[in-house]
C-alpha cells in the first residue's frame, strides 16, 4: 500500500456525514458504508457542516423520492461552493435508478453508487480525491459483503443483518426489482459468522433483513436452507437472546417458518406481513399473486402456532381502479386481522413500474379513504397497547430515556417500554410489569 492509499488515523481522520432515507435495509447499508469508509480513515459526524464527505443513501419506495434528493442536494450546494474539497456522494436506490442523470442535474455530486456496489465506495472516494467523478450502478457478480471490512464494536445491543436482497415478485407498484435486482440469498456460513461476531461484540438481538426475507434460500454443505432453518441455527448461538426478521411476503410463509414461531422461544412474537389491499380485484391488479382469503388463512395458521403474535402490515390506498367497494374490502380485512400497527400510504406512481401509467384514484377521494383507514389502524394499535397493561414482559434495555433514571427498551412485541431503574444498562434483559399504555409506547415497573 502506498502512502497515498493509507487511511488517515487519529486527529487527522476525515469526517463523514451520512443521511439515510427509507427502510431498515438502508440503515444497514449506511452502517456498512460507514464501516468501509472507516477503514479508509473516516469517522462519522452528526452534521454536514465541517464534513469531508457527505453521503445521501436514498430510497425510491415512497412518493417524490427523487425530488427529496434534489432538494437536499440543493441545500448542500452552498456548502460545496464554500468548501470545494467537500466530496458529495449519492448512494442507494435513487442512485441505482437514475445513475448519470444525478450528476448531470447536480454537478456538485462526485460519486453515484448503486445499492449493489457500495463495497467499491472507498476506491470511488480515492478517485474523487484525485478530481475524478465516479459512477457505479452495476449489479456485480461478486458478493459485496465479502469485500466489506469486519463489523466493529456496535455499542448497542441490537443489530441488523442482511440475509437476502432483491425481489422476484414484480408487484405493479414497486421499484425494488429494478433498483435491488433479483432475489439473492447470502451463504449460510457467512451469515452465521457475522452473527457470531455481532454477539461477541455485545449484540443480543438480531433482525434479519431482506426485501423478501422469508424467500431466503441459502446453501450449506450442499443442502438448501430456508429461513426457518437459518433461524434455528442462529438460535443456538450462545448470547443471542432475540431474533426478528423483516420484510416478509405472504406467499413465502412456509409451514416450517410458521412452526418456528411456535416452538423457537428466541424468535419474537412480532411479524410484519404486508398485504396492501383487501380487495381481490386490486390484489390481482397489483400482481400480488394471493387473495385476501389466502392472506387471512395465513394469519390464522400463524396465530394457531403462536396465539399472541402481533401482526403489522402495509396498505396502499387509492391504487388505480380502486372503488368504494374495493376499499370496503380492505377495511373488512383490517377488522378481521386486528393489527398491532401498520404503515399506510396514498398510492403514488413510481416511474418504470407497470402501474405507473394507470390513472390513480382522484386525490381527495384517496385522502379521505386514507384517513378512514389510518383511524381504524390507530384504534386497533391503541387496543393492543392497552391490552398489554398488567402483563409481565421481558424487555431488552437499549438506551437511557429522556428523564434522569429512566431507561427505554423493547418488548418482544417491538413495543418501546419506559422503565425507571438507575442501575440498568444497555443489553440487560429484564422482567417488568406493564403499568400504562400510550399510543406508541408502554410504561412499566421492574420486577426484582
Amino acid at each position: 500500500m502506498s502512502e497515498a492509499d493509507k487511511p488517515a488515523t487519529g486527529v487527522g481522520a476525515k469526517k463523514l456525514f451520512i443521511k439515510t432515507y427509507g427502510c431498515q435495509m438502508n440503515v444497514y447499508d449506511s452502517e456498512r458504508m460507514a464501516e468501509a469508509m472507516g477503514a479508509e480513515g473516516y469517522v462519522l459526524t452528526d452534521t454536514a457542516e465541517g464534513a469531508d464527505m457527505v453521503l445521501l443513501n436514498t430510497c425510491h419506495i415512497r412518493e417524490k423520492a427523487s425530488e427529496k434528493l434534489y432538494s437536499d442536494l440543493g441545500r448542500l450546494k452552498p456548502l460545496k461552493l464554500a468548501h470545494p474539497d467537500l466530496k458529495i456522494g449519492v448512494a442507494g436506490c435513487v442512485a441505482q435508478a437514475e445513475g448519470a442523470e444525478i450528476q448531470r442535474r447536480m454537478p456538485i455530486v462526485d460519486i453515484v453508487v448503486g445499492s449493489q456496489a457500495y463495497h467499491r465506495l472507498p476506491a470511488m472516494a480515492r478517485a474523487a480525491d484525485a478530481g475524478q467523478k465516479s459512477l457505479d450502478t452495476e449489479f456485480p457478480a461478486e458478493d459485496k459483503f465479502e469485500h466489506l471490512p469486519a463489523r466493529p464494536l456496535q455499542g448497542r445491543p441490537t443489530a441488523f443483518l442482511t440475509v437476502q436482497e432483491g425481489c422476484d415478485k414484480f408487484c405493479a407498484f414497486c421499484v425494488v426489482p429494478y433498483t435491488r435486482g433479483s432475489e439473492v440469498s447470502r451463504p449460510v456460513a457467512r451469515i452465521l459468522a457475522e452473527a457470531r461476531a455481532l454477539v461477541a461484540r455485545g449484540v443480543r438481538e438480531i433482525t434479519l433483513l431482506g426485501q423478501n426475507v422469508n424467500a431466503y434460500h441459502g446453501v450449506e454443505d450442499g443442502a438448501d436452507w430456508g429461513l426457518a432453518r437459518l433461524v434455528r441455527a442462529l438460535a443456538r448461538i450462545d448470547g443471542l437472546e432475540r431474533i426478528r426478521y423483516t420484510t416478509s411476503h405472504p406467499n413465502d410463509m412456509e409451514d416450517d417458518l410458521i412452526a418456528a414461531h411456535g416452538d423457537e422461544p428466541k424468535l419474537m412474537p412480532y411479524l410484519h406481513l404486508p398485504v396492501q389491499s383487501g380487495s381481490d380485484r386490486i390484489l390481482k391488479a397489483m400482481n400480488r399473486r394471493h387473495t385476501a382469503d389466502e392472506y387471512l388463512r395465513t394469519i390464522e395458521r400463524i396465530r394457531a402456532a403462536r396465539p399472541d403474535m402481533l401482526i403489522s402490515g402495509d396498505f396502499i390506498v387509492g391504487f388505480p381502479g380502486e372503488t368504494d367497494a374495493d376499499f370496503a374490502d380492505t377495511i373488512a380485512l383490517i377488522e378481521a386481522v386486528g393489527y398491532g400497527m401498520a404503515y399506510s400510504f396514498k398510492y403514488s406512481a413510481r416511474p418504470g413500474t407497470p402501474a405507473a401509467d394507470r390513472a390513480p384514484v382522484e386525490g381527495a377521494v384517496a385522502d379521505a379513504r386514507l384517513q378512514v383507514l389510518q383511524a381504524l389502524i390507530t384504534r386497533q394499535q391503541r387496543a393492543v397497547q392497552d391490552a398489554m397493561v398488567g402483563r409481565e414482559l421481558d424487555v431488552l434495555i437499549e438506551r437511557p430515556g429522556r428523564v434522569a433514571g429512566q431507561w427505554v427498551g423493547k418488548s418482544g412485541y417491538l413495543h418501546a417500554v419506559h422503565l425507571d431503574g438507575a442501575d440498568l444498562a444497555p443489553g440487560q434483559l429484564v422482567r417488568c410489569r406493564i403499568t400504562e399504555g400510550w399510543t406508541n409506547s408502554l410504561a412499566g415497573v421492574l420486577l426484582r
